[in-house]
């Protein structure tokens, strides 16, 4: 079936005389309602071995389409331009056109994606701009927590509203909308009224996860989560849970990460769902329980490629993000 759709993709797209014509074909094939998308999906209902296998397939099909895209495109604008000139010099040799490529946090993002949707994991998004209802009231924060405050919070001119200090208020709009049992990652850009040093900036990116069912437990958790650390770092990594605290989870714990024979690194937060927050969306305690995690991919992206200073990722210096 994917390769079925591979073969049909490419010869629509090498038929395409027009960039309007390949916009259309890249939304029907590639876009959020597009059919590999559908495909990539619905791995979530195949058994895991079956769903590894199709994932990995449906990824390296994603991409190679991407850039055959790509290619088509500046084919096209190319042709259109020395048409525009007047005349075609069918002796001269191609020029290749400059490609872009993408940015190493949105690389760390689609690869975290690809893994968690491959363990059944759905993609949820929301609004930067929250609610105080949302981003605390809903997430068991108590009215006299020091993140309210203006020396940690970015708070609008409307006071009602700020900019999200982290992609949890994901979680609550699609658990209000959405019956469990459930399993989601909300990736995003978040916001924290601190001082900006080599390990802390004003806006990062965080992917937290959800999974909720009448079962479910702290082994559960540390297995996926194991699971995840070992496809994107390797099969070297091990990791260990610290209790910690953290309103809207109970007990809370601290993820760290070993590589080798390296340090430990402290990653991320972590916890059973607090029962309070299940109330708050309307779901039974009694009947369903879950985790919930949250990490930087900003911290993520530092780890991997092996990056000092955070302010790198945001300073568009090409010097720096041609290396990627």
């Amino acid at each position: 079936m994917l390769n079925e759709l591979k073969q049909k993709a490419l010869k629509e797209i090498q038929g395409a005389k027009d960039l309007k014509t390949l916009e259309e074909l890249y939304r029907q094939f590639l876009g959020r309602k597009g059919e590999l998308t559908a495909v990539l999906r619905s791995l979530k209902d195949l058994p895991e071995k079956e769903r590894r296998e199709k994932g990995k397939l449906a990824n390296q099909i994603k991409l190679e389409l991407e850039n055959i895209f790509n290619q088509k495109k500046s084919e096209i604008r190319n042709l259109k331009s020395e048409v525009q000139d007047g005349w075609i010099d069918i002796t001269a040799p191609g020029i290749l056109p400059a490609l872009g490529h993408f940015h190493p946090i949105t690389k760390i993002r689609q690869q975290a994606e690809e893994i968690f949707q491959s363990m059944g994991f759905t993609v949820a998004e929301g609004p930067e701009a929250e609610t105080e209802y949302y981003n605390f009231d809903a997430l068991n924060t108590p009215p006299e927590h020091p993140a309210r405050d203006m020396t940690d919070t970015f708070w609008l001119k409307n006071k009602k509203l700020l900019l999200r200090t982290h992609t949890s208020p994901v979680q609550i709009r699609y658990m209000e909308s959405h019956n469990p049992p459930l399993r989601i990652i909300a990736p995003g850009r978040v916001f924290r009224h601190e001082a900006t040093d080599a390990s802390h900036d004003v806006q990062f990116y965080q992917i937290e996860g959800l999974m909720i069912d009448k079962d479910v437990s702290a082994a559960h958790f540390r297995g996926i989560l194991q699971e995840f650390f070992k496809r994107f770092f390797g099969p070297e990594i091990k990791i260990r849970l610290r209790p910690s605290y953290f309103p809207f989870v109970e007990p809370g714990f601290e993820i760290d990460i070993k590589r080798g024979k390296g340090d430990w690194l402290e990653l991320m937060g972590a916890g059973m769902v607090h029962p309070n927050v299940l109330k708050a969306v309307k779901y039974n305690p009694n009947l369903w329980q879950g985790f919930a995690f949250g990490m930087g991919l900003d911290r993520l992206a530092m780890i991997k490629y092996k990056i000092d200073d955070i302010r790198l990722f945001y300073s568009g210096d090409l010097r720096f993000l041609k290396q990627f």
